[in-house]
């Protein structure tokens, strides 16, 4: 598919906005873009700024101690809910789920019993936090499986795009899959392997998971690796020990695997020798395009899981500006509303992480960009719709929950756009796509950033499948183009250096702690351009008939083209 960008887009006037000097490295497209029409045969465009002022209070307000923090299904949670709702009915827009501005989103808390639970393997039980960890999706108190056979099935990946199939030629019905962490591309660098060095979402744990349930697997087990995983165990062991949230899903989870869990790199190798395997040699065997399973002889696994269940409910808010030509087309912008909520005390005392930057930024800036689309002449032949959701920081819930029941059909969004934990940073020259080289959208994004001399460019550690680990995937892996961008880190005055630094210093001292606080000291100069280009970006859709679509061999791409070919 060649994407036509719009002859719109060329007379878009972003009123008030300026440019930034500076000189800009050239940025590469990857999309026959073109335009079918002269920018003098089209309506003239004008584009109403983002407001800078009023995003600035909104993250003020989102930020501030009133709101405890923001964790769903808590009083600071309902209070976000409520001023979300009242932000959008004074914007303008509508409500997005029917006649209400939330669709409400069940959660389900397993906590798993330490001193009732175990795995084994040949009866010898695992350690569980310096060996294993380990949980369930199944919504049931009491989980057993015995005597699996263990078979190592390399990275658990089927791609019919990559002709890779881990899983051909074996029947892992009834049994425990054993497998390594990323991808094959990762592993050997190979630039036509996978997407080389840069994770794809078959490099994703959680596919891993979803994959082995497919296959029927009863447990699956992902080999911790530091540099493929891109954390060390300590990570792995303090994310999945203690309440676990999840979605209440219309099967209790009962089509997942007993068990999902990590071991240790060294405790794999022990397991490998015992089934005389080499690890080295079987783990580089895993990396050639027809590797077949190898089950691990004489090994069984057993595992018993014991938990507490506690339900709980949340919501993702949802507001649309409906568009004057096609109202049932829409252009969507993402942004989690929810953090950590109240927790033990820092060394200053303070028991809350009021998550400025994550995501109080974020979330006023979609509410910033649909103020600025209501103003704007004449309004959008699509529609906006702004999508706050919850749970982010528990696993990607409340984006999950709207990709696996949508408000409206995945088919009918054209294109959608992440804003996640924005850095209040003075101007830079350029912009970070994460998943770079991802969709069509970037293509889009490119012309709204050369307006401004702004260049874009990749994150710097593919291999740590960044784009992965945002909303966004959750409606990706449906097929639905998504694009995560954000400010750069080369800045007008200081350059990359001085850019590095503020990041650094957020993510040392502030990412996840009560540390993370709005200072009405804040350089929103940056943020704001970002956004205005970002809004931008959604314009070429809104006031477009195209459909963007993922890029050739990307691994969404067949989903998206089987969506779309359904709905015509």
């Amino acid at each position: 598919m060649t994407l036509r960008i719009p002859a719109a887009l060329a007379a878009f006037v972003l009123i008030s906005a300026c440019g930034q000097n500076g000189e800009a490295p050239e940025a590469s497209s990857s999309s026959e873009a073109s335009s079918d029409s002269s920018p003098a045969e089209v309506e003239e465009v004008r584009l109403s700024p983002v407001d800078e002022d009023k995003m600035r209070a909104r993250i003020a307000t989102l930020s501030s101690d009133d709101f405890e923090g923001r964790a769903p299904a808590t009083p600071g949670g309902m209070k976000t809910r409520e001023f979300l709702i009242d932000e959008m009915k004074s914007i303008g827009l509508e409500p997005g789920n029917g006649d209400s501005y939330e669709q409400a989103v069940p959660l389900v808390e397993l906590t798993v019993q330490l001193d009732e639970s175990n795995l084994a393997i040949n009866g010898e039980t695992l350690e569980l936090g310096p060996e294993t960890v380990y949980w369930t999706k199944r919504v049931e108190e009491d989980i057993s499986f015995d005597d699996s056979d263990l078979v190592f099935v390399g990275y658990g990946v089927v791609a019919p795009e990559y002709g890779w199939n881990d899983y051909e030629g074996i029947d892992v019905e009834g049994k425990t899959v054993v497998m390594l962490v990323n991808d094959p591309g990762y592993a050997t660098g190979d630039e036509e392997l996978f997407n080389g060095r840069a994770m794809t979402y078959y490099g994703r744990w959680t596919y891993k998971y979803e994959e082995a349930a497919r296959q029927g697997a009863a447990a699956a087990l992902v080999i911790h690796q530091t540099a493929p995983a891109a954390y060390g165990w300590g990570v792995v062991e303090g994310s999945w020990s203690g309440p676990q949230l999840d979605l209440e899903r219309p099967d209790g989870g009962a089509g997942r695997v007993a068990m999902e869990g990590w071991i240790q790199e060294e405790v794999a190798k022990d397991l490998f020798e015992k089934a005389g395997l080499d690890f080295d040699e079987v783990t580089a065997s895993a990396q050639e395009k027809g590797f077949k399973a190898i089950p691990m002889e004489g090994l069984k696994a057993s595992g018993t899981l014991k938990n507490t269940i506690r339900r709980s409910e949340s919501a993702n808010v949802v507001g649309v500006l409906p568009g004057t030509e096609h109202p049932d087309e829409y252009v969507l912008y993402m942004g989690h509303w929810d953090h950590l909520g109240v927790g033990p005390a820092d060394e200053n005392g303070d028991t809350i992480s009021n998550g400025a930057v994550d995501n109080a930024t974020g979330t006023a800036a979609i509410l910033s960009i649909a103020e600025a689309f209501s103003k704007s002449t004449p309004k959008p032949k699509r529609s906006i719709m702004v999508v706050a959701v919850t749970a982010e920081e528990s696993g990607l819930l409340g984006s999950a929950y709207f990709a696996e029941d949508p408000v409206v059909p995945l088919a009918d969004i054209v294109g959608g756009i992440n804003i996640d934990g924005v850095l209040p940073m003075p101007p830079s020259k350029d912009m970070i796509v994460v998943g770079y080289g991802a969709s069509q959208l970037e293509d889009l994004l490119k012309l709204a950033a050369d307006k401004q001399d702004i260049y874009l460019r990749p994150d710097a550690e593919p291999e740590k499948g960044y784009f992965y680990r945002s909303d966004h995937i959750s409606l990706a892996k449906k097929g639905v183009p998504m694009l995560y961008a954000d400010a750069g880190l080369d800045l007008v005055d200081g350059g990359e250096e001085a850019g590095r630094a503020l990041a650094e210093d957020y993510t040392t001292n502030r990412y996840h702690k009560p540390a993370d606080n709005y200072s009405p000291d804040w350089d929103l100069t940056g943020m704001t351009r970002s956004m205005n280009i970002l809004m931008e970006t959604g314009a070429a859709m809104a006031y477009s008939d195209d459909w963007p679509n993922w890029y050739e061999g990307n691994e969404f791409r067949a989903l998206r083209d089987e969506q779309r070919a359904a709905a015509d």
